[in-house]
């Protein structure tokens, strides 16, 4: 079983999102493809799926050529691409999700509720956290891990050739991910051809058999995994060395910003916690141990149960965000798309929906103040568009996450509170967003930090706190601290850490 790629070609009005791009995807192989945000990656899964048509070029299955008229015939031909962003079915259940459009039938009009829900029992078992998710529950109420889960699970189909893989690990616990490496392997044994994107390098090096790179749409090379390293990745990626990267700094603290006292609430069980001016403040632990919660609730997006929160030394009772945000505080979500955007919008409508108010002190919009605003923080993240009445669901997801960061900014606040800020980003954008942390704290700014990549966690941060079953259960120096002494911290105590 093959797929061959043939000099497929893709614009966007004046933007090339793909030229002349050729790969080739083997039965019983994982072919990594690798490269920055905007290097056409999406694209050219969107036109594997049968969601795009190519300009030029096209595929052929098993040598035979092919042209999708929707993503059905992708899918009935055996090709499934999972996207980074879980699309999960609003008001159905877990179950539900996992079979959409091929639910088992009792007759022609009753659904075999029994049936299905065994089938998805017996799927979801497949991850370890799918063991313990209930098939008949409501799929709106799932975790972003479990969402992403779902979604994998859903491209399990029988007749499944190729498989391509956006970013799946973007939302899984360390444990949930040794699951999904466990199932590409099966796969790749059974025949099956998988595409595997990833910014995880050490993902990529351990899973792929060889790995492709896009950069600015066109195909830099193919290179089998084995003569690669991170370095030389890094190379084929940006066309030059990148210089490390994070720096392990100490951040110059000064008077204390936010204070949190015995906070309770959904997933929070009593935490305390400071963040100063200029310092970098760290919430490491696994998935679930209520570290979004707990931003949440300081944020005023989830009801308090108890416990207080002061910025500046004076109380923060925020009934809604915005009451944060006039305050002072802000929030950068993990799910950028459902939470943090306006994929509808251009980029100077969600640029600018922060600080309307001071746009149009006579309830008008200054539109001319509004693009210059927007366009000069465009311009210092770097976010790379067309131009400012581009939609932002049409840009990548490394210059979606910069405009976000970029909105927020604009509002100049006290606190800012980062929620998986590099999360399905490459490594250049990465680099950006870490040098805009440093020069935040640098400029004074309290910063508590949400991270699963511990390079990220003890190399931005002055303190990490390591929550664990809604409480904090450590605190460390990232100066001395290791990357198993905060997983030892964050692991509840009669668990056990699985080794690949």
């Amino acid at each position: 079983m093959s797929l061959q790629v043939s000099h497929v070609s893709k614009a966007f009005g004046v933007v090339r999102a793909l030229r002349d791009v050729s790969l080739d995807l083997r039965g019983g192989e994982v072919l990594a493809l690798m490269g920055e945000n905007g290097a056409g990656k999406s694209t050219l899964l969107k036109i594997m799926a049968g969601a795009y048509q190519p300009d030029a070029g096209g595929l052929a299955l098993d040598r035979r050529e092919v042209r999708w008229r929707s993503p059905l015939d992708a899918r009935r031909a055996g090709l499934r691409v999972v996207q980074q962003e879980p699309d999960i079915v609003p008001g159905t259940s877990v179950a539900e999700n996992l079979f959409v459009g091929e639910l088992p039938r009792r007759g022609p009009r009753l659904v075999d509720w029994g049936r299905l829900n065994g089938d998805a029992a017996r799927l979801l078992a497949t991850f370890r956290a799918g063991s313990a998710t209930d098939p008949a529950g409501p799929a709106d109420a799932l975790t972003p891990a479990r969402r992403q889960m779902v979604e994998i699970l859903r491209a399990l189909r029988p007749g499944l050739k190729v498989l391509a893989l956006d970013e799946p690990t973007s939302s899984l616990s360390e444990a949930e991910a040794e699951d999904l490496f466990a199932l590409v392997r099966r796969l790749r044994s059974e025949g099956t051809a998988i595409l595997y994107v990833s910014h995880r390098m050490h993902e990529v090096l351990r899973l792929a058999d060889r790995v492709a790179v896009l950069r600015d749409g066109a195909l830099v090379g193919v290179r089998p995994a084995a003569e690669l390293d991170g370095d030389r990745l890094i190379a084929m990626m940006v066309g030059r060395a990148l210089d490390g990267g994070m720096r392990k700094a100490r951040h110059r603290a000064g008077a204390e910003v936010l204070r949190v006292e015995s906070l309770r609430g959904p997933g929070v069980r009593g935490v305390s916690l400071c963040v100063r001016a200029g310092e970098v403040v760290s919430l490491a632990g696994l998935v679930g141990a209520g570290r979004t919660e707990l931003a949440r609730l300081i944020y005023g997006a989830a009801p308090r149960e108890g416990g207080t929160v002061s910025l500046d030394g004076r109380p923060l009772r925020p009934r809604a965000p915005r009451d944060a945000v006039e305050a002072g505080l802000v929030y950068v979500p993990e799910e950028r798309k459902a939470d943090g955007l306006f994929p509808e919008l251009s980029v100077l409508h969600n640029g600018s929906v922060a600080i309307l108010r001071s746009l149009s002190p006579l309830r008008v919009v200054r539109r001319r103040e509004e693009r210059r605003v927007v366009g000069d923080l465009a311009r210092r993240m770097r976010v790379k568009a067309p131009s400012l009445d581009q939609l932002v669901g049409k840009l990548s997801g490394g210059n979606q996450q910069k405009l976000v960061l970029a909105r927020w900014l604009a509002t100049k606040p006290r606190v800012l509170i980062l929620d998986e800020p590099t999360r399905g980003i490459d490594v250049g954008a990465k680099q950006e967003i870490y040098a805009l942390i440093d020069e935040l704290a640098a400029g004074g700014t309290a910063i508590l930090l949400i991270s699963s990549e511990m390079p990220e966690v003890l190399g931005l941060s002055d303190r990490v706190l390591v929550l664990q079953g809604g409480r904090v259960a450590a605190e460390m120096d990232p100066a001395t601290a290791t990357e198993e002494a905060v997983l030892a911290a964050a692991m509840p105590r009669d668990a056990t850490v699985r080794t690949a």
